[in-house]
Parts: C-alpha cells; structure tokens; sequence
C-alpha cells in the first residue's frame, strides 16, 4: 500500500517557509496548470472530499467539535502571522466570532472564515510592505535605550497602527544592528590584519545594513507575492487535517510531486535546483550525473529567461512564479526542453536539454572503511528508507544496504556501524529487508489497522549477510521507519544501539490517497492527495514506539538534548500503547554483548568531551530561553561579548578530531576519478566524520564485541528482497 512519512512536523509558519522556496527540477505527470481559474466548487469539493477520506481512512478520527475548531483557529492563526507583525488586536476580535464554528464550517464546506482571514492578510501584507520600506529609509539610533522580545508565543497582538509600527521598527533595528556590530567587528579585524587598512565609517556600515535589510525583505515580499489563493488555501486545509495528527496532511499537486521524488531519491526532468531571484528564475545547484550536468552549458548564477518545448515557441518566464516554471521545464524522459539563459558574464544564449532520470545521490546509502587497532570497520549511512514504487527494479534502501554490506566484506572488515541518525524514514519494506540482513529469520516489525487484526511482516529469508559485531547509531531525529530498524535490532539483541536518549518517537504508518480517484466528471483540474495514518506499528515486543522512541543501549551526551522537537511534544499526537509480542528468539552470539555496553557506559562517562557536550547541552537550554534583546548598541556588543567568551569553552567541540582516516570503497575511488562532484562530496562526509566523536564510540563498541576466538565475519551472498510495498 502507499504509504508514507516525515517525521518533522509540518511547518506552516509562511514567513519561514517562503525562504526555503528552492525546488528541484523534476518530471513526473503534467499537473492542471493553475493560471486557468479553478471551477468555484473545487475548494468546497476538496474539504467535502477530505471530510470523507478523514472518517473513512484515519486510524483513530479525532471528534469534530468545539474543541476542534479551537484547535483549527489557534494553528491557522499562527500559521498566517507566527511573528505577529501582520493582524492587528481588532483582527483577531473580528476572526474570533468563528473559533468555535470552524468545525461546522469543515463539515458544510463553508469558507467564510477562509476568504474573510484571507483578504485580511493580503491587505495587511500591502500595508507592511509600505512600512519596512518607511522605517529603513532613515538610520536608526543605537544609543536609546530600549528592547525586543522575540517570544512570539507571549508576545501580545498589536491594537493599532502605531503599535504594529514600532514592532516593525524594533524587528529590523534588531536585524540590522546584529548585522552591524559583525559588520564592525570585521573591519577591525582587516585592520588589525593590514594596519594601512582605511576602515569604513560607522555610517557607512549602518547604511550598508539598511541597504541589505531592505534587499532581503524586499525579496521575502517577493516569494510572498508569489503564494496565490490556491496556495494560502492549503494552509487552511492543513491547520484541519493537523488537528487528526501531526502526520495527517494535503498535499497540493505540486508538493505530491516533490514527496515522490523526496522518497523514491529521483526524478525525470534536467537535473537542476531553482531559487528565485527577483523577476528571475535562477540555477542554484546542478545535481551530478544529471543532464544539464553532463551538457556542461548550463551552470549556476544563469537566469532563466523563456522556455521552449522542442520546436515550440518559447515562452517568457521572467516575473512568472516558481512552481509555473518548473512546471514548464520537468517533462518526461527523452523529450527536449530549451532554456533561453543569460549567463553568469551577461551573455544570452539559447541552451538545449533532453529530459532524463535524474538520480540524487544525497539520498542514498554510501559507506566508507576506517582502519583501527589492526583490524578494518565498515561505516554505512543511510539518509532514508528510500524506495521506487513505480519500478520494482529500481533503486531502493533494502537492495543497496545489502550492496554496501557486500562490498564491505569483500574488504574484510570485522564490523559494521549503520548511522541512521537524522533518517526521518521511509519504506517499511525496506526495513523489514535490511533487518532481515542480519538475523536468520523471523518477526520484524507488527502493524495494526483500526479495528482489524494486527499483520506481522517478517524476514522470512533464513540467510544471514552480516552475522559479526554491529552497532546501528541514532538520534532524536531518527524517525518512523529508523525507529522500527533500531527497535528490531535491539529486541533481537543483535545489535548495540547507541545515540540519544531516544529516538523522535513516531510510531504511526501513512497511506497517500490520490483524491482524483474520487471525483469523476468535473473540471477541477489537479485536487493533489492525501497522507493520512491508517496505521500503527509495533516493535515485536508489543510495545509502540509511539511518542516513546527507542531508547538506546548507549546513551551518549547530546547538544540538543533538552530542546522539545520530538512527537511527545505534539499537543495533538496519538497515543503510546502496546499489543501482544510476537514470536521471537534473541540473538545467541553475543557473548560480549552486556560487557560492551557497559564498557562504553564507562568510557562515555570519564570522557572530557563528552562531559563538555552535555555542559553545552544545558547551555544551549538556557540560551534558547532568553528572548529579550537590547537595542542599545553598546549593551548589545557587551551581552555578544558574554556571549561568545562563554561559548569559547564549548569551541573544543567543533575543533575535535579522532585521528581515523576514513575512506571510499574501491568502486567508489574509481568513479571519482571521472566525477569531481563526487569527489568533493566524498571528502567532505570523510572529514565530518574524522570530528565525530559519536561514529568513534560506535567503534570503540565494535572493538569490545569482538568473538574471544577471532572477528566473526559475515555469509556470501547479498539479500535482493522484494516483498510488498509499504512505508512507514
């Protein structure tokens, strides 16, 4: 079944989200273009069509009442103004009168509140935009003393004009002065670096931090002109589907598309990531391997012009939004699409790309071999479970863990680490593969639907790839499907875990239901799709790892550690609770099992590092708890001042080194030869990797599980499983 993940959960604060506006180029269908004007019913449709799904679908259907309007109004508002610079007091007194309605409003498909919130922010974007640009037309003064209070949640909305006023002035005067005190700080270190140095005036910089303030909220207000209605209608959509759980969601057509090429790691179109950059449309990044790539014209920095189709006509693309470019240059593989460029020296050239499937290499498993103490390890990293649904033959994580375990045996290594720290998930039967990798067989993984019997999905594949001394490494972002990987392998005893307290703690399995399916005769054009949790699984132990994680063997100091950004803290989050274990038996060979976690207990311990990251750790806690800010200048270089000899104690962290020299399989040092790209990459992961002390621990954890006889070494043959498709 389709089903999905991503464990983060969603971000709707728009002012944020526009930043990150950088799409990769992709092809997949041709979606419904949307400068035709929907049919007036397609939102009515939509939320109708929701409502349906909802009630049919959802594992546990949150009830449609008062509480849940509240719910809706609380996150909608928030998701529209997050910094409340936007609504005055009076806008949100007026919205009020439908906090309690917006249940009924779901139910009847009525969008009053919808168009009233909407119309209301577009004209209170005109009014800021005329602000900021009043505001940075004069310097500011750096010697009054007063403050901002950047705690949002707290922070009360503004009852007029003039009060919205001067939280617009106190935000950028903070903005810019940050800007200027590193602005100086600079010039201070060019003299003291060339005493002939003539350092800029202090008027100079604070023009400078204007002028570059103005620029970047002039661009921001650009990509926010971009967001049509269908776009701000979304947020709506999903301020309701939130209020189920944090991991049911709409997604437009153009974000299916994106999720698709997100969890199967590529895609049809000329390879290439567009940002915008004022009227333009500008190259940002040329993915390796990739057609544009390999037709070496296209570079980045060029902007984008017109856009032609074959022998078509082209089509002026300068002002048009983002995702309508994008849309005209992804198409399927083989046919041609032409790019009328300027280039980075100024000069206008027409360039021609057939279409191709793009892969990206990011978001594939890549291992690397270290050499310690006589013997040789195997680091594998895995970014997601990733798969492709449309070719069974296709890439996914289960085939290529297996690849890499192979490769790394053929280098005789005596121990495996798989880091799947930060891996939010993905396919569940690629979990299922890879868990299958190193036990002989049996229960991996149980899954239950609502009111159905649990189904438990098993490696039913008596062959064992790797059955010497592993450790699987994660952090609090290791989510869903990582989740299930680690909690298998600790069940079974198979494995040490070593990481964070615990993992993210997302314990629900989504399905993406295309909403086209439902709807039959009707020009609504693209209605984009459904991600909704069908589902819950279940560690072979019974209990879930819902809000609860997994938590590790090891634990080892985190500097994020007191930070909440896990699923327990989600106010609307699904439950913990457990079902019936199932049938199993741990793993026998593990002699050293007890005695290597214990060692690395003490290790961890008696270390200075670690005990400096924890410090750092609580540091940070404190830090992110204090949100007032002088304006004052001289009171603002004296907090940094603090600020930075205390951080100063925490610079060992960043500095650290563990003397390992990691390196490329064979294969690998082969293609480099021929792909600099890759090169580039390659050595940037080798050398983060020789400054983690986590990855080094992990070793010190091979090392004390190695058999008294000898290095246990893995079977022969690689694992190609293909069991049936389903994500977590």
């Amino acid at each position: 079944m389709n089903a999905i993940i991503k464990f983060m959960k969603r971000n709707y604060k728009i002012l944020i989200a526009v930043l990150c506006l950088s799409l990769t180029l992709f092809a997949f269908k041709i979606n419904a273009d949307k400068s035709v004007d929907p049919d007036p019913n397609r939102d009515k449709t939509l939320l109708e069509l929701l409502a349906f799904v909802i009630e049919k679908g959802h594992y546990s259907p949150a009830e449609i009442n008062d509480e849940f309007s509240k719910g809706i109004f609380k996150d909608y508002v928030n998701a529209l103004d997050p910094s409340k610079r936007f609504f005055l007091q009076s806008d949100i007194d007026e919205f009020k009168q439908y906090e309690l309605q917006l249940d009924d409003q779901f139910l009847n498909k009525d969008l009053t509140f919808f168009n009233l919130t909407y119309t209301r922010l577009m004209k209170r974007m005109e009014e800021s935009k005329k602000r900021y640009k009043t505001i940075l037309a004069q310097p500011f003064n750096y010697d009054v003393d007063e403050t901002f209070n950047a705690d949002y949640d707290k922070l009360p909305y503004a009852k007029n004009a003039t009060e919205i006023n001067e939280r617009w002035r106190k935000q950028i005067k903070l903005s810019t002065l940050s800007s200027l005190v590193t602005k100086q700080k600079l010039e201070e270190d060019k003299k003291k670096a060339d005493p002939n140095y003539k350092e800029k005036s202090f008027e100079t910089l604070e023009k400078e931090t204007r002028d570059s303030s103005l620029k970047s909220l002039d661009d921001n207000f650009s990509l926010i002109k971009d967001l049509n209605k269908e776009d701000w209608f979304s947020v709506y959509v999903n301020s309701i589907m939130s209020r189920f759980d944090p991991h049911t969601s709409y997604f437009a057509p153009e974000e299916k598309d994106r999720f698709d090429v997100n969890i199967s790691g590529k895609l049809e179109g000329i390879g290439a990531r567009l940002t915008k950059k004022n009227d333009f449309t500008q190259i940002d990044e040329l993915i390796s391997g990739g057609p544009a790539w390999k037709g070496k014209q296209l570079e980045a920095g060029d902007l984008i012009l017109k856009v032609a189709q074959g022998n078509e006509e082209p089509v002026d693309v300068v002002g048009m939004r983002l995702d309508d470019v994008v849309k005209k240059i992804k198409g399927h593989k083989g046919t041609e699409v032409k790019l009328t460029v300027k280039k980075v020296d100024g000069t206008i050239k027409v360039i021609s790309i057939v279409r191709d499937i793009v892969e990206i290499e990011e978001t594939y498993a890549k291992s690397s071999i270290v050499e310690r103490n006589g013997l040789k390890y195997g680091v594998i990293y895995l970014p997601k479970f990733y798969i492709d649904f449309e070719n069974k033959d296709g890439r996914d994580a289960g085939k290529d863990i297996a690849l890499e375990v192979e490769r790394l045996k053929k280098e005789d290594i005596s121990g495996i680490v798989l880091d799947v720290r930060d891996d939010g998930g993905g396919s569940l039967s690629t979990v299922v593969d890879i868990a299958g990798l190193f036990i002989e067989d049996g229960p991996i993984v149980q899954v239950k639907s609502a009111g159905k019997k649990k189904e438990v999905l098993y490696d039913k594949d008596k062959k064992i790839e790797w059955d010497g001394p592993l450790v699987i490494m994660v952090n609090s972002f290791s989510a869903s499907a990582s989740e299930i990987l680690a909690a298998a392998i600790q069940d079974y005893k198979r494995g040490v875990i070593i990481g964070s307290k615990q993992t993210y703690g997302k314990g629900t399995v989504q399905n993406v239901l295309d909403l086209n399916q439902f709807v039959r005769n009707a020009n609504y054009g693209d209605l984009g799709a459904l991600k909704i949790t069908g589902q819950k699984f279940y560690r072979i132990n019974g209990g879930s790892t819902q809000l609860e994680g997994v938590h590790s063997d090891v634990v080892m100091p985190d500097r994020y550690a007191y930070l909440k950004m896990g699923e327990r803290d989600n106010e609307n989050a699904m439950p913990w609770d457990k079902i019936d274990p199932a049938d199993y038996t741990t793993w026998k060979s593990n002699e050293n099992f007890a005695k290597a976690i214990g060692n690395s207990k003490n290790r961890i311990a008696q270390n200075a590092q670690f005990k400096l990251i924890e410090d750092n750790a609580k540091w940070i806690d404190v830090k992110n708890k204090e949100n007032t800010y002088s304006l004052n200048i001289n009171s603002f270089k004296a907090t940094q001042e603090q600020v930075e000899k205390e951080g100063k104690k925490y610079k060992p962290i960043s500095d650290y080194k563990n003397d390992l020299v990691f390196k490329s399989l064979p294969y690998e040092e082969l293609e480099m030869k021929s792909d600099a790209s890759l090169k580039e990459k390659r050595d940037a992961w080798h050398q983060s990797l020789s400054k983690d002390i986590y990855v080094e621990e992990a070793l010190n954890v091979l090392d004390d599980l190695q058999s008294k006889g000898g290095v246990a070494k893995g079977s022969v043959s690689p694992k190609m499983k293909k069991d049936k498709l389903v994500k977590s």
